[in-house]
């Protein structure tokens, strides 16, 4: 199994930064053979959506909403993925999963990110 721990969510204010970081460990095996991390985001009573992504390869997606302002990058050599928040605003409170794909689909527990108006 993979196990992805999330750390760097808290309060800013709006205009703010904030990065998010998720290791991935456990099964060495199958931590290789992840193709994509990424974040996605849930706010109560909506669908979880996808902020930003990133494959081994270096190729990245990111959610319209969030261009321009969110930078997702990756450390393969420290099962890492990282995801820099620039320029916060209201609407980006909620929280936030660190999400692997690979033999199997991994989340981890969420992060909470709070920004204030």
């Amino acid at each position: 199994q993979v196990q992805l721990v999330e750390s760097g969510g808290g309060l800013v204010q709006a205009g703010g930064s904030l990065r998010l970081s998720c290791v991935a460990s456990g099964s060495i095996s199958k931590i290789f053979r992840i193709i994509s991390m990424g974040w996605y985001r849930q706010a109560p009573g909506k669908q979880r959506e996808l902020v930003a992504a990133i494959t081994s390869a270096g190729t990245t997606n990111y959610a319209d909403s969030v261009k321009g302002r969110f930078t997702i990058s990756r450390d393969n050599a420290k099962s890492t993925v990282y995801l820099q928040m620039n320029s916060l605003k209201a609407e980006d409170t909620t929280v936030y999963y660190c999400n692997a794909d690979g033999d199997l689909e991994y989340w981890g527990q969420g992060t909470q990110v709070t920004v204030s108006s």
